[in-house]
């Protein structure tokens, strides 16, 4: 098992820091669901124009800053300008990594041109046991891993892409297809996927038994209803993304599923 999944029962992970004040993927929100005893902070990372990686979901800064533009073609000091709702820097991931050294970071990658510094900034900071990478791009998730190797020697946590969640799906209902198919993505050891998929449930007690036959924990994302949190344990995930930070602790602490971060 990867170090960074090795946790005592369903892993919470707070989503963009856990955000319903607004200040999504920024200190603040991270600093407060540390502490709320979180351990697993899920966060995005864009790179400026200069090659500085810093944690924000967007492809510009509009939406949740008082600036706008695209981030890739803005130097990190113009960036470092802008204020998430007006009020908090965009950290860079570096400083993120820094600050918490006993935090574990799901990183969502969002563009190639993210991959090269997000690999040198795991490399420098020895982050690799405490990470695991994502992305919608199967393109961007072999190329952090063939990076972390090269530079490190090191093999890095990621997802499955979605065409690796797609083959797992096709595995679990069978038919025709289901004996044909194998993971795209050998020794990756997690699926992070949606409830569902438009109207079609994607995570079934099917799915769940087929991910766990092959070794894959389950993750789920981005759940922010309680009898869902409580529906998704009790089928047996193996965690669950939210941004309503507050209400699944306390849905797993009443479960006695809640294991906080070592102070």
């Amino acid at each position: 098992m990867y170090t960074y999944l090795d946790h005592p029962g369903p892993i919470p992970f707070a989503h963009r820091g856990g955000s319903p004040d607004g200040l999504e993927n920024s200190m603040a929100a991270f600093e407060r669901a540390i502490g709320l005893g979180y351990r697993y902070l899920e966060t995005d990372v864009r790179a400026t124009a200069d090659g500085v990686l810093v944690a924000f979901h967007d492809a510009t800064l509009d939406r949740v800053t008082d600036r706008t533009g695209p981030i890739a073609r803005l130097g990190a000091a113009e960036v470092a300008k802008a204020r998430i709702a007006g009020r908090e820097p965009i950290p860079r991931l570096e400083e993120i990594l820094a600050a918490w050294p006993g935090a574990r970071l799901n990183i969502d990658v969002k563009a190639e041109n993210a991959i090269g510094p997000l690999t040198e900034v795991l490399h420098r900071a020895r982050a690799w046991d405490r990470v695991c990478v994502t992305s919608f791009s199967h393109r961007r998730l072999r190329r952090v891993r063939a990076r972390m190797r090269l530079l490190s020697g090191r093999d890095v946590c990621t997802a499955l892409s979605p065409l690796g969640v797609a083959t797992l799906r096709a595995r679990s209902v069978g038919g025709p297809f289901g004996r044909l198919v194998r993971l795209a993505e050998l020794g990756v050891p997690c699926a992070q996927v949606p409830r569902r998929v438009g109207r079609t449930p994607l995570v079934t007690e099917a799915f769940l038994r087929t991910a766990h036959a092959l070794g894959l924990q389950v993750h789920v994302w981005t759940v922010n209803d309680r009898a869902e949190m409580e529906r998704l344990l009790d089928l047996g995930v193996d965690g669950i993304i939210t941004d309503e930070i507050e209400a699944l602790r306390d849905v797993m602490t009443a479960r006695a599923q809640w294991a906080a971060a070592p102070a």
